[in-house]
């Protein structure tokens, strides 16, 4: 079969230049019938999307896609037929150029030069002056040979750090490097065929796995992508904007956007986004046992802006002009997948923490046998889940969820009932925030939309700071290897003042409730540390401790958290207004 190395190349482009929300975006303005499958761009296939686009698209088109959408700044792209550097499409390639520049390193390094860009293809990736060491002569220093290649515009450089360098060589470039310098790769051997001797259920489970593991991978170099980008082009940048934001600032900036109400459901998304590097808890004697991980539920009616808070700010809605919030790569949307393939997913997952964010969590009780199994995916416990020919599991989820809970809330006073008796498999496991569709909530929701239509709300580039801040604090909470070198671990400590609060809190609750049964557990005091201890991990920059302290400020939205959640769960017997007007 003959292939077609410009469409090849076209798709090659397209994924590098644009993320897949955007390509969800360009494919539906295409029409092309495979984007017709999807609910957004976070459930798309970057490879099959790219190519989809790349064969219904001539040059012309292409160009205009690039003129119309924002493809990244930062790629580079080096082809035979095209070209993209600086922000801008050449429907013309490089490689006459660089065959040029290949010829002059070759006549100035020589041999040497020839074992490096060898090295380089073999790999297929990424090259550090330690890797590149083992394949020259002792004593050959290939880091002028590289400065020169990346001058000459034969190699790029895919990291740089204060102390450390990695070069790379683009994949479009590989065959041209591959056919001057005569270098044939080994054919990678034929994959064994296996008769499949398992029932076709079980095959089909194993097929759920397999394509989620790529997914897993993906979303892995998503991360590492937008942390590299961020170290080469933002990172001081980041550090400086760290040293003065805290959860007042972010409070401050979410309630500009969107009013007293509306604002405190968005900030527990991101706030929750801050946990999600699960770090750990510790008291001046050591260990309590405790991270900062949790996971958050919004109940109540539709339409009271569950979706926009756990959806859309964390992982963004171009067509509404909402930019991501959330850390790229750790946030897996689960739009229109049901439990039962939840539960199979969740096994490429084992020893690894993301966030799932789960629109509609409510359809998901109604499946026969799925409660008691989604009670442990939200303690994080061991599933095991066991159909008539089917066994999933055992395996430990380790991840967190956020979700919306549509259920009925009729209110009488101040009191709620909840119409629901699943709700209650939730309300002691998570984060519970309670939606219902005041007035004021209206007023706020219908403001926000019209701004946003009108383009009165830029929060592109506010966005831009917060994502690369908690980006850049979940790779040194996580001890990415990108940033294990350059800044410390830091547990949370939490503090004698912290739990005082919380009890001043307690006993300010217990007094208001007229009667002894307390209709709320222990637990929501756990959830209320953790959040106070998520949140001051926007303070990782303010001093130079080996530890984060929970900050004051971080305690104050926590116990508005408390006090309020209290209240609901308590059918509202209390106003939680007056409580916290003594409290704050």
């Amino acid at each position: 079969m003959v292939v077609d190395d410009r469409l090849v190349e076209r798709k090659l482009l397209l994924k590098r230049a644009f993320p897949r929300i955007e390509l969800f975006e360009i494919g539906k303005e295409l029409n092309i019938p495979y984007f017709n499958r999807f609910m957004s761009g976070w459930e798309i296939d970057e490879d099959e999307a790219s190519l989809e686009i790349a064969l219904n698209i001539g040059d012309a088109q292409l160009k205009e896609i690039f003129d119309k959408h924002a493809p990244r700044g930062w790629a580079v792209f080096r082809g035979k037929h095209y070209t993209f550097e600086d922000g801008h499409l050449r429907l013309d390639g490089s490689w006459r150029v660089i065959r040029a520049n290949l010829y002059q390193a070759k006549k100035k390094y020589g041999k040497t030069c020839v074992a490096i860009l060898r090295a380089m293809v073999e790999t297929g990736g990424s090259c550090s002056l330690k890797e590149l060491r083992k394949n020259l002569r002792q004593g050959v220093d290939p880091y002028p040979i590289l400065a020169e290649l990346e001058r000459l515009k034969v190699v790029d450089t895919s990291y740089k750090g204060d102390r450390y360098q990695e070069w790379k060589l683009l994949e479009e470039i590989s065959p041209l490097i591959q056919s001057e310098l005569g270098i044939a790769l080994p054919k990678p051997p034929a994959p064994e065929i296996a008769l499949p001797t398992t029932p076709s259920v079980e095959i089909e489970k194993e097929d759920y796995v397999q394509e989620e593991r790529q997914k897993v991978t993906m979303m892995d170099n998503e991360l590492d992508e937008s942390i590299n980008e961020l170290f080469k082009r933002r990172l001081n940048a980041t550090v400086k904007f760290g040293k003065s934001f805290s959860v007042a600032s972010l409070a401050g900036y979410l309630q500009n956007l969107f009013g007293p109400i509306l604002y405190f459901d968005s900030l527990l998304s991101i706030i929750q986004q801050y946990g999600l590097a699960d770090v750990e808890i510790v008291h001046p004697q050591g260990k309590t046992g405790m991270r900062t991980g949790w996971s958050l539920a919004l109940f109540g009616e539709p339409g009271t802006g569950k979706s926009f808070s756990t959806r859309d700010m964390v992982l963004g809605r171009p067509e509404a002009k909402i930019p991501a919030h959330g850390i790229p790569g750790r946030n897996r949307y689960c739009g229109g997948i049901t439990p039962a393939r939840f539960i199979r997913i969740g096994q490429a997952y084992v020893n690894r923490t993301f966030n799932f964010v789960v629109p509609e969590f409510n359809d998901w009780f109604r499946y026969s046998g799925m409660v008691d199994v989604l009670k442990l995916a939200m303690e994080r416990g061991e599933i095991k889940y066991e159909l008539h020919k089917e066994v999933i599991g055992p395996y430990r989820f380790q991840s967190f969820l956020s979700v919306n809970y549509n259920t009925a809330v009729f209110g009488r006073g101040y009191e709620i009932t909840i119409s629901d008796p699943n709700f209650n498999a939730i309300e002691d496991r998570m984060v519970c925030r309670l939606h219902r569709l005041t007035k004021q909530r209206f007023t706020e929701i219908a403001q926000s939309q019209m701004k946003l239509a009108l383009g009165e709300i830029d929060i592109e580039k506010g966005a831009q700071n917060i994502r690369d801040h908690v980006t850049l604090l979940y790779a040194i909470e996580t001890r990415h290897p990108l940033v294990r070198e350059q800044f410390p671990y830091k547990p949370v400590m939490i503090t004698p003042q912290a739990y005082s609060m919380i009890k001043t809190a307690r006993e300010a609750i217990l007094e208001k409730i007229p009667h002894e049964v307390v209709k709320f557990s222990a637990r929501l005091e756990d959830r209320t540390i953790r959040f106070a201890c998520a949140a001051s991990i926007l303070n990782y920059f303010h001093s130079n401790l080996d530890y984060i302290p929970v900050s004051e400020e971080a305690l104050k939205y926590a116990i508005q958290l408390y006090v309020e959640e209290a209240s609901v769960r308590s059918h509202e017997e209390f106003k939680p207004e007056e409580i916290l007007e003594k409290l704050i």
